[in-house]
């Protein structure tokens, strides 16, 4: 077993790539500058952050407005995508055009909050849960307005492995490539996702033993389609592992700190038999590639 915190001096000295996050989420924006003081402490060079909905491209913004290293992203996601609104194409389109640095995400296919999801799970409180048909539409017009523009897009996949393979292959999409992120998809699919341009990102959550599987698939994710995420706040890393905390939740739910990226960094070097600065040089490299 290893600890990520022992490798703290190691990761210290490389630059961090979050390749998928959600720093305007309301839990984090109370601590935002305690936040950013530890990103720019862990080495930060670059964090994706995803909106989800018109309601929140605006917070997603002035992030952007105020951090060099952010990289805005801007989507509708498949469990928000029942309640957009009428003009969210139009609104979508204004922030491409308006702001340079944009691209495209959170998108995506989720079977999971229609098969599985408890109908009082308060994740989705207040949300109509769209049917997998009308997700790959709101889907497929967003990955291909990221392919008109050449932006990457961060695709979210829970139990729709097969149908997003379907509708990738079927779509337009960016030349430079696109993201699955926290990929939990099986090995065997890995291949397949890559020839159409797939990158995959390792979220810290997969260090956890129950997730075993998830984190074996990442010795088989080709070296330059590599990235490293924290999908902060959810899926924080186990208590043992975390480099920095935050006040939970009132229902006592763990909110994952930003800068635990640097754990997760030295938890996949571990896990691959790398050093970190190898690591972080690969991804660095992936980073820039994919959303430079």
């Amino acid at each position: 077993m290893f600890i990520p915190g022992l490798l703290w001096l190691k990761v210290e000295a490389v630059k961090l790539y979050d390749a998928h996050n959600h720093l305007q989420d309301e839990w984090l924006l109370p601590h935002l500058d305690q936040i950013a003081a530890d990103l720019t402490k862990a080495g930060i060079a670059g964090a994706v952050v995803n909106g989800t909905t018109p309601d929140d491209w605006a917070s997603v913004s002035a992030l952007a407005s105020r951090f060099p290293w952010v990289v805005p992203s801007y989507g509708v996601h498949p469990w928000d995508c029942g309640n957009r609104p009428s003009d969210w194409q139009g609104r979508l389109e204004s922030r491409l055009a308006t702001e340079p640095r944009a691209r495209v995400g959170e998108i995506g296919l989720d079977r999971w909050i229609l098969d599985s999801a408890k109908p009082d799970d308060p994740r989705l409180a207040g949300l109509r849960r769209a049917p997998l048909a009308e997700q790959k539409e709101v889907f497929v017009w967003q990955l291909e307005l990221a392919a008109t523009h050449n932006l990457a897009a961060s695709i979210h996949c829970i139990d729709a492995w097969g149908a997003l393979l379907d509708t990738l292959r079927q779509a337009r999409r960016p030349e430079r490539g696109f993201l699955l992120h926290a990929y939990a998809g099986s090995p065997e699919l890995v291949r397949p996702f890559a020839d159409l341009g797939a990158y995959f990102s390792f979220n810290g959550a997969f260090l956890d033993s129950k997730h075993e599987q998830h984190r074996n698939t990442f010795k088989v994710i080709p070296a330059d389609r590599l990235l490293v995420e924290t999908d902060a706040p959810a899926m924080p890393l186990r208590s043992a592992w975390r480099l920095y905390n935050l006040p939970a939740r009132p229902d006592t739910t763990t909110v994952n700190h930003p800068a635990n990226i640097a754990a997760v960094y030295a938890g996949l070097a571990a896990f691959l038999g790398l050093r970190v600065d190898q690591l972080a040089t690969r991804v660095e490299e992936n980073f820039n590639r994919l959303f430079g």
